[in-house]
């Protein structure tokens, strides 16, 4: 599956546009930014996270993956000192809203109720990022107006708010997942480029999608 196709894909399943998505394609670093700081406790309740998002059944799962390292590089990397700041105050605000919800951490729920927890944490941000999109809709027409007044030299390009942490989450682990040699060669089937082009190659209901 080629970069470009699998940013659209995950924009299209998370209802967002992916942040970083076009530094994700250059693989651009963005310079004076604070350093984030990740742990390997807060690695492995990404790779978590990750699982409970893509799960292991025939085949291997997000932390197979290793998704919890490809967040550190990607957020650290590809985000606006703003987008990093909801990511990293979203890790604690995950687990706080699961020890509301279940009485505990995340790491020592259940898979069932870490399912059901992100199931809950998708609709919330789902709402959140729909609200956030028409608030920035006036604040980017607003921003727009006063860059007309400016001299192009002064002008500044709108940074519109951040989505959701756990939207944030959701396409890291999609995208650290299928671009993974993991996703690529054991989920998705996978033939070496160039390889050879078959235009009436024949398709089975229920087969992989392809890889590249």
């Amino acid at each position: 599956m080629e970069r470009r196709e699998l940013l659209k894909m995950i924009a299209l399943v998370t209802g967002s546009t992916v942040i970083g998505g076009e530094l994700f394609l250059t693989g651009c670093k963005i310079a004076d930014k604070p350093l984030v700081n990740f742990t390997e406790d807060i690695i492995a309740l990404l790779n978590e996270v990750g699982e409970t998002i893509i799960p292991a059944t025939a085949t291997p799962g997000a932390k197979a993956a290793e998704v919890g390292k490809f967040m550190k590089v990607m957020v650290t990397d590809c985000y606006t000192e703003k987008q990093q700041a909801v990511f990293m105050q979203g890790i604690k605000d995950l687990d706080d809203a699961c020890k509301k919800l279940n009485g505990k951490p995340f790491m020592e729920c259940s898979s069932e109720q870490r399912h059901e927890f992100l199931v809950s944490l998708e609709k919330e941000a789902k709402e959140f990022n729909e609200k956030r999109d028409k608030t920035d809709e006036v604040r980017k027409k607003e921003h727009e107006k006063k860059n007309e007044r400016l001299a192009w030299k002064d002008q500044k390009e709108f940074e519109g708010t951040p989505s959701h942490y756990y939207t944030m989450m959701k396409q890291l682990t999609l995208f650290g997942f299928f671009s993974s040699k993991t996703g690529m060669t054991e989920t998705l089937r996978h033939v070496p480029s160039p390889g050879r082009y078959d235009g009436s190659a024949p398709y089975t209901k229920g087969e992989k999608a392809w890889a590249e």
